[in-house]
C-alpha cells in the first residue's frame, strides 16, 4: 500500500476567524486602503487588494504535481482588473463576486464574442440549456419541501438555475432582455419564500439552494428594480437558520453520521450569504469551520487521508459511491473559489490537499486504480461504528459539470500539473448546467458551465 498520512489539524498560529476579524481588520483600516499590496501571509493565507492580474496558462505552467513539495498558491487577485467598487461594511472590504468576478466576466465576453474554443463552445451549450431563455416563467412557493410527503423542492433549483444562467447571459451578452429574466425569478422568490421544510433532506435545499441562490443574485444585485434588501433578508431568516442549526447539531446525531456533502453545502451557503449581505461574522464563521470545524465539511474530515508520493488524497465519501465523491469535490472547489474571490486562499490549505483530492477522484473515475485506506465513522444519535473497507464502484464515471473551475485554478493560477482533472475534464466536453445531467436533485447540485467560467 502507498504510503498515506492520516488528517491531521492544519497548523495555525490562531484560529482563521480571529484572523479575518482581527489581523484582516487591522491590517485594511492601515495601510490597504491605499491601493495594490503585496500579500499578507498567515498559516496558508493570504489576504490581499492587489488589483493586477497574475494568471499563468496551463501550456506555460512549470511541470510540478500536486504531490510535490509545491509552493504556497500564489497570492490571490480577488476582482482583478476592472473589478469596480467594492462595498465596505465595518472597515472590512467585500469584492463584488462569488464564484464570478468582474474580470471573469470581460474574459468570457472577449473570448466568446472571438468565437474562441473553449469558451465558445460552452456559451452554445449556455444558449442550448431551457433554462437560460428569458421568456421563463417562475414559479415561486412559499413553503419548499426537500424530502417526504409533498416534495416540491424541484420548482425552486430550476427556477434558482434560470436565474444564475439568465443573469450570465446578461454579464457575457449584454442582452437586458436577460437581465430582466433573472431579477423578475428572483424577486418572485423573495417575495414568496417562506419556509423550507421536509425530512433531513431540508438541510440539502437549504445549502445546496442557498449558495446557488446567493450566487444567482450576486449577478444582478445593482440592477434597478432588484429587491436587494428583500433578498438578502430571505437567505438570512429562511436558508441561514437551517445551515446554521445544521452545522452546529447535525440534526441531533452524531457529528460524523452525515457525509460531508451534507456539511459543505451549508458552509456553501453560509459563506455565499455572508458575501452577498456583507456580513463579516458569517464569512468568518464559514472559513473557521473549513479549518477547524468538527464535522466532515472541515477539509481534515473532507480528504481525510493523503497520500503524498502519489499526489493524491481520499476524499470522505468514495467508499460510499462515486456521485457523491464528485459532488463533495465540487462543493469544496466552489467554497474555495468564493474565498479565493474575497481575497482568501483555501486552495493552498495544508499543501494543495484539494488538488490532491481532485486527482483521486478524478483518477478513480476514469477507470484507473487508487489507494484505499479503511475509513471508519459513526451515526445515528447513538453513534454506532462503521466501516468501508474499500472504494466504491457505485456510479463510477458519472458527469457532473464541477472540474473545470478545480483545473483553472490549480492549472491555470498556479501552474500544477493536474494530469487526471485534464483528462476527465477533456473526456467530459463542455461543461453544462442545471437540467443537462439529469432532471432529479442531483442535475442541479452545481451550477455548472464552467469551460465557460473559468477556463484561463
Amino acid at each position: 500500500m502507498s504510503k498515506h498520512r492520516a488528517s491531521s489539524a492544519v497548523p495555525a498560529p490562531r484560529r482563521l476567524k480571529d484572523r479575518l476579524l482581527g489581523d484582516r481588520r487591522r491590517f485594511l483600516q492601515g495601510v490597504a486602503i491605499g491601493g495594490g499590496l503585496a500579500a499578507v501571509g498567515v498559516a496558508g493565507y493570504w489576504f490581499t487588494r492587489d488589483t493586477e492580474t497574475s494568471s499563468t496558462t496551463p501550456e506555460a505552467a512549470p511541470e510540478t504535481t500536486a504531490g510535490a513539495s509545491a509552493s504556497p498558491s500564489p497570492t490571490p487577485t480577488p476582482g482583478g482588473a476592472g473589478a469596480g467598487d467594492n462595498a465596505r461594511v465595518d472597515g472590512v472590504e467585500f469584492e463584488r463576486g462569488m464564484l464570478h468576478t468582474a474580470a471573469d466576466f470581460e474574459r468570457m465576453a472577449e473570448k466568446v464574442e472571438a468565437g474562441e474554443s473553449p469558451w465558445i463552445d460552452g456559451w452554445n451549450r449556455l444558449t442550448a440549456n431551457g433554462r437560460s431563455a428569458a421568456d421563463w416563467s417562475p414559479r415561486p412557493l412559499e413553503t419548499v419541501v426537500r424530502g417526504g410527503d409533498g416534495d416540491n423542492v424541484g420548482q425552486m433549483f430550476t427556477d434558482i438555475h434560470a436565474a444564475y444562467q439568465n443573469g450570465l447571459r446578461w454579464k457575457i451578452s449584454g442582452d437586458e432582455a436577460h437581465a430582466t429574466a433573472a431579477v423578475d425569478i428572483l424577486n418572485a422568490w423573495s417575495a414568496s419564500l417562506k419556509e423550507i421544510t421536509g425530512n433531513a433532506d431540508r438541510f440539502l435545499a437549504a445549502g445546496i439552494q442557498g449558495y446557488q441562490a446567493a450566487n444567482a443574485a450576486e449577478l444582478v444585485r445593482d440592477i434597478d428594480g432588484f429587491e436587494l434588501e428583500r433578498f438578502q433578508t430571505m437567505l438570512t431568516d429562511v436558508f441561514y437558520p437551517l445551515n446554521d442549526h445544521f452545522l452546529n447539531d447535525h440534526n441531533d446525531a452524531c457529528v460524523t453520521n452525515y457525509w460531508s456533502n451534507w456539511d459543505l453545502c451549508n458552509l456553501n451557503s453560509v459563506l455565499a450569504i455572508g458575501i452577498f449581505n456583507e456580513d463579516e461574522g458569517l464569512v468568518g464563521r464559514a472559513l473557521d469551520y473549513y479549518e477547524n470545524g468538527e464535522g466532515n465539511g472541515a477539509l481534515k474530515n473532507a480528504v481525510p487521508f493523503v497520500y503524498d508520493d502519489e499526489g493524491l488524497a481520499q476524499q470522505q465519501e468514495s467508499g460510499r459511491d462515486q456521485g457523491h465523491s464528485l459532488m463533495a469535490t465540487g462543493l469544496l472547489g466552489s467554497l474555495c473559489e468564493m474565498a479565493w474571490n474575497q481575497g482568501v486562499d483555501l486552495y493552498g490549505m495544508d499543501d494543495n490537499r484539494l488538488a490532491k483530492c481532485a486527482e483521486y477522484v478524478a483518477r478513480y473515475n476514469l477507470g484507473q486504480d487508487v489507494p484505499y485506506t479503511e475509513y471508519i465513522w459513526y451515526n445515528g444519535q447513538d453513534c454506532r461504528y462503521n466501516e468501508q473497507t474499500q472504494i466504491s464502484a457505485a456510479q463510477r464515471g458519472q458527469v457532473r459539470p464541477m472540474w473545470a473551475l478545480l483545473y483553472h485554478h490549480y492549472a491555470g493560477r498556479q501552474g500544477l500539473s493536474m494530469p487526471n482533472v485534464a483528462d476527465i475534464m477533456a473526456q467530459n466536453g463542455p461543461e453544462g448546467g442545471g437540467g443537462d445531467y439529469g432532471f432529479g436533485s442531483g442535475g442541479f447540485d452545481h451550477l455548472g458551465f464552467g469551460t465557460l467560467t473559468h477556463a484561463r
